[in-house]
């Protein structure tokens, strides 16, 4: 580019960006209007960009475009630095008065003792530090994965006009001057003004908050803004504002927002706040029963001016016992293993949007799919067909079909489609260790590309096709007009207009369009009369392409339109066009069209319904096609139902839940059909309201087409809302797809053939469309739910034996045997160390053979509660032994540091052994199963293992503790070895899950109660019990003695 040139530009730039505050009101389009006629309209907007309406902007000035008006990605929040999330971390209560006190005890302790007095305030400070760095690295490395899914999230494709060819390219490299072209359900990428269109309406709603769609055009109101929707029609227009200098960059910029809760977390938020509230009465307790002991044995002691250090020593103790018992990293845990799977996920083809949904997947119940591209490959070839009333089971015989009819039925293809079919990449621009991929590219939909592969490969060349279409000037004053293929008319028509001579070009599903249809094409492309017997051969023809499993189209045409209707054909209305013109056509050509099921989908399916799971295909196809293809793929049985969309809508709400367990097929269904279907199986139902209405259908009349849905049965309809119900699954693809989508439990948009509306709407994008990857999703669902019920069995059991041992220790007269600096060690290995453990546990294929948890299932299963109560009873039984007798047996002097330091270490190895227990919630005993695909596992129990030998033979009077003998470390470890076996003979303990607690099994009060298992848990306690009870009055009475 020369100096001259470059000059140019820049003095554009300053009238570019004046023109580009006219999108800044997007509510004063009058004003919009004055401002780009003053920039010469359209055309001098183009002159001005230097761009040309059909063929974009060149390549060689791409980069100065960028670096003149921006690229079109939003500058991301600035993330906070490890520094600032170190600093939050104080901002916990309970870790400001550790902090207090330790500062307290610190004082005291120079006072008293100068040489050594500072020890124990400087531990719990360095503790708390420890606590805090640990808690920002956690907090840091969580921030950083959900960045770089965001970072995935936001790449998408979009279509463009560049240097003269039509492409696709990702939505950050539009420039200012691209010739960016939309179809329906399409998102708005950057603002701009149209220079092409047809039909083309766009829904402002997201920056106007008024729900109606909006017509485009070039006299009333040419501009695009992003992050709106295209709802209809197609356009073309001109970027005049991209990225941050955007509509929806300003307004995104300031909408900024943390990620909420999800439902799991909030669930354990409750929890951690039930146990934190008993951690304080436990140290509350703590306290007093320390205080009393001292004045108990010797009444003197308040009059003791130690008094005041023993209070402060009492109340660090409580204060650390807060710390351990706020269960903090309960919700840390669901982060940790949110984090760890969605990023996993990406690797199975689940793009997680709302992580709420990675969990509700999991106990999904019903998964109501697509068949197109989910359950079949979406890789459409023609395989039979009727051309010219010529059937030939390859397609085509060019010899057999007349100049004239090839001619028609070239025009209908080419016409009737916003498919586009690409050349394959050459070999020279793919890497040499690359496998080259020979198939040329499709762009839109695969059925319309289907047919212009066939078009291309048998009458004409790629030129040739694309060369009519675009001589028929859609989107141009004066052009042919197009109304785009939708899934509730089930069918497209084009008008155009050669020569002043208007020819109506129809193409849609076979059985509904054959209605329409009066003549067909004979072979010399003259027209016949269709007699009732010819109407019955074309229906048996379709009944037997639909019963192998192919899709039928129908082409057909109406020429001469002009002599029908006088109106402006390009300005002419659906509603017009149907009424008037799409009547006694001439069918042309009957299409089969082959989908072949995917490899994976059978096996898929079995899982799905092995796991408890009602799969459903819901689809738009025939009847008959959508039943062969169910049956291929197990999801149609002998007993099950299949029924059509006109059927399904003329049911009552009642008769409509009767056939609900049975129902496994619904065919030639719209989207309203679908959305109907989930809203009475997950119990949202009709929207009962207005507000409500306006809601999921927002811009559509309230009265009238609520109507529509049910017919006469409003009011039933209503009566029946209950809010509950099945926990639903469902796939969508089209933008009619959006209410089904958002009302489902989990949307599941697809990543290649889906809408941006669709993918907007939906909770989980499968990347590559295959229903095998849904099927990953409920695995990892299932995983996460267990595994936060792992960390949640191992960490009660800790928290249950910490809070025990340190209470009875004071109530018995002794110094608690962790100290803070201990106590605050094994909160970092319940707390960070086992949600990083037993968060990021991988899923095991046996989550798929038990059924999902209904909506209410506890947390905290029966054999959850058998494993807690059996492993704190060991533990407890075991430290109060050796709180009593491990002098005598180590021969160490009763309460010193090298007592405690034995206690404190089979305490910790306890842990590090029952932490391989709860791996397992369930009655299977395998601690040690797939150890060597868990490596963070693997990580956190050496690390443990290494830190406790370092403070226990390093720690010193930092951490109050004395180096341990060879023999000391090999009891001490063997203690907490012992967990293992135990954790063999707790699970011989009869206890089953609730039977309730799933969903698919017979509703409560259908199953009779089987309490055996309680009385057998209470027999089992009773020695342990009985010995504690023996053990505790023991003491006291040795203690009254004394």
């Amino acid at each position: 580019m020369t100096s001259q040139e470059k000059q140019s530009l820049d003095e554009k730039a300053t009238s570019i960006k004046d023109l580009a505050k006219l999108i800044n009101e997007p509510q004063s389009l009058p004003l919009n209007l004055e401002h780009l006629k003053a920039a010469g309209g359209v055309t001098g907007l183009l002159k001005l960009l230097g761009t040309n309406a059909d063929s974009g902007v060149e390549e060689e000035t791409v980069e100065e475009r960028r670096a003149l008006f921006g690229c079109n990605t939003l500058p991301s929040t600035p993330r906070k630095s490890f520094w600032q999330l170190f600093v939050d971390t104080f901002d916990d209560a309970t870790l400001q008065i550790l902090i207090v006190a330790a500062i307290v005890s610190l004082i005291i302790g120079i006072y008293d003792n100068p040489s050594t007095g500072y020890v124990e305030g400087c531990a719990i400070l360095a503790a708390c530090l420890i606590v805090s760095v640990v808690t920002a690295l956690n907090d840091y490395q969580k921030e950083t994965q959900f960045r770089e899914l965001s970072a995935v999230n936001d790449e998408v494709d979009v279509k463009v006009f560049r240097a003269g060819k039509f492409t696709t390219i990702p939505v950050g490299d539009i420039v200012v001057g691209d010739i960016v072209s939309l179809d329906a359900g399409d998102d708005i990428p950057c603002d701009g003004v149209v220079v092409a269109y047809d039909g083309f309406e766009v829904d402002e709603s997201a920056l106007t908050g008024e729900p109606e769609e909006i017509s485009k055009d070039a006299e009333n109101d040419p501009f695009v803004l992003s992050g709106c929707t295209t709802v209809a029609g197609t356009a073309r227009f001109v970027a005049i504002a991209v990225g941050k200098n955007s509509q929806w960059g300003i307004i995104k910029s300031h909408l900024e927002k943390e990620q909420d809760e999800t439902p799991l977390q909030e669930k354990l938020d409750d929890m951690a706040a039930m146990i934190g509230n008993v951690g304080i009465g436990a140290a509350a307790a703590t306290f007093v029963a320390m205080m009393c002991i001292k004045i108990f044995i010797n009444p003197e002691y308040l009059h003791d001016v130690t008094v005041f250090h023993h209070a402060l020593e009492a109340f660090i103790i409580g204060v650390t016992i807060v710390v351990v018992a706020v269960p903090e990293g309960l919700p840390l845990a669901v982060t940790i293993s949110l984090a760890f799977s969605t990023k996993k996920m990406l690797a199975d083809q689940n793009l997680i949007r709302v992580l709420a949904a990675c969990e509700t997947m999991g106990n999904a119940t019903n998964i109501c799919s697509d068949k197109t591209g989910t359950l079949t490959e979406n890789r459409m070839t023609v395989v039979e067909g009727i051309f010219a009333n010529t059937k030939d089971i390859n397609c085509v015989n060019p010899l057999a079909i007349s100049v004239n009819a090839i001619e028609i039925i070239l025009e209908c293809i080419a016409c009737c489609s916003t498919a586009r079919v690409l050349p394959p990449a050459p070999a020279h621009s793919i890497n040499s260790d690359e496998v080259v991929d020979s198939r040329p590219k499709l762009i839109g939909n695969k059925t319309e590309a289907a047919m212009l592969l066939l078009a291309k490969s048998s009458w004409g060349n790629n030129d040739d096709v694309d060369q009519r279409r675009e001589s028929a000037n859609f989107g141009k004053d004066g052009g042919s007009r197009l109304f785009p293929f939708s899934s509730k008319r089930k069918r497209m028509t084009v008008l155009v207009n050669k020569n002043n001579s208007w020819t109506l070009y129809h193409k849609g599903a076979a059985e509904i369009v054959m209605e329409n249809c009066t003549t067909y094409m004979d072979v010399d492309g003259s027209e016949k009369q269709m007699t009732e017997e010819k109407r019955e051969f074309f229906k048996r023809v379709i009944a037997e392409y639909a019963s192998k499993a192919l899709r039928c189209v129908a082409l057909c045409h109406r020429k001469k339109i002009e002599t029908v209707v006088k109106t402006d054909f390009s300005k002419i209305s659906l509603a017009e066009t149907e009424e008037k013109l799409e009547k006694k056509m001439c069918l042309n050509s009957l299409v089969g069209i082959a989908d072949p099921l995917r490899e994976d989908v059978i096996g898929a399916v079995a899982t799905c319904q092995r796991a408890g799971i009602f799969v459903r295909m819901v689809t738009g196809d025939n009847i008959e096609t959508a039943r062969a293809i169910a049956k291929q793929a197990g999801i149609l049985t002998e007993d099950g139902l299949s029924m059509t969309g006109d059927e399904f809508r003329k049911l009552t709400p009642a008769q409509l839940d009767e056939i609900l367990p049975r129902l496994q097929v619904l065919a030639r269904s719209s989207p309203e059909d679908k959305h109907i279907l989930v809203q009475r199986l997950n119990g949202g139902l009709m929207p009962a309201t207005k507000e409500e209405w306006d809601e999921v259908h927002p811009g559509r009349d309230y009265e009238t087409e609520r109507d529509l849905l049910l017919p006469g049965y409003k009011q039933e309809w209503d009566e029946s809302r209950d809010g509950v119900g099945e926990v639903v699954g469902v796939t969508g693809d089209g933008t009619n797809d959006g209410p089904a989508l958002k009302a489902a439990d989990v949307g599941l948009s697809m990543g290649l053939s889906g809408t941006d509306v669709a993918k907007k709407a939906s909770d989980i994008i499968i990347m590559d469309d295959r229903f095998s990857s849904i099927v990953k999703a409920v695995l990892w669902g299932r995983s996460v739910f267990d595994n936060i019920r792992k960390f949640l069995q191992f960490q009660l059991t800790v928290n249950v034996v910490a809070l025990t041992i340190t209470f009875l220790s004071a109530l018995i007269g002794y110094n608690p045997p962790l100290n803070a600096v201990m106590m605050l060690w094994v909160n970092l290995i319940m707390d960070t160390m086992g949600a990083l453990a037993l968060g990021t546990e991988p899923p095991q294929l046996e989550l798929l053979e038990r059924h999902p948890y209904r909506r209410n299932a506890s947390l905290i299963s029966r054999p959850m509660w058998r494993n807690i109560l059996v492993q704190a009873t060991y533990q407890l039984s075991l430290l109060v032994y050796l709180l009593n007798k491990g002098p005598e047996l180590y021969d160490c002097e009763d309460g010193s540091t090298r007592h405690f330091t034995i206690l404190f270490n089979a305490f910790v190895f306890c842990q590090v052994f029952n932490e391989f227990n709860a791996r397992e919630i369930g009655d299977i005993f395998d601690p040690f199963h797939a150890l060597d695909k868990s490596p963070m596992f693997l990580f956190v129990i050496g690390f443990t293992c290494y830190a406790q030998w370092l403070i226990v033979e390093y720690g010193g009077d930092f951490t109050q503790t004395a180096p341990l003998s060879m023999s000391e470390w090999q009891w001490t470890v063997g203690y907490g070895a012992l967990s293992i076996p135990m954790g063999y003979f707790m699970r011989l303990i009869p206890v089953s899950e609730d039977p309730d607690s799933f969903a698919g099994l017979p509703e409560k009060g259908e199953v009779k109660k089987d309490n055996s298992h309680l009385r057998a848990t209470f027999f089992a306690f009773l020695p342990i019990i009985a010995a504690l009870v023996y053990q505790l009055s023991y003491e006291v009475e040795e203690l009254r003695e004394h």
